[in-house]
């Protein structure tokens, strides 16, 4: 479990996370590919809520 959030399935290449709390769900999918497009990547961020700084490396 990474920041709050838990694989809840897979399917294929994609892995769905997803992050509850008392007034939310928070659902985001992610492509488990080696390289992902930076608009998905920004997309994933957004979806999170999560801070840009937590992707980067």
């Amino acid at each position: 479990m990474q920041q709050g959030f838990q694989q809840v399935r897979q399917r294929g290449s994609h892995v769905v996370m997803q992050k509850r709390t008392e007034a939310t769900t928070v659902t985001v999918p992610v492509p488990l590919h080696d390289e992902i497009r930076i608009g998905t990547l920004q997309s994933i961020i957004r979806q999170s809520g999560l801070p840009r700084e937590l992707f980067e490396h």
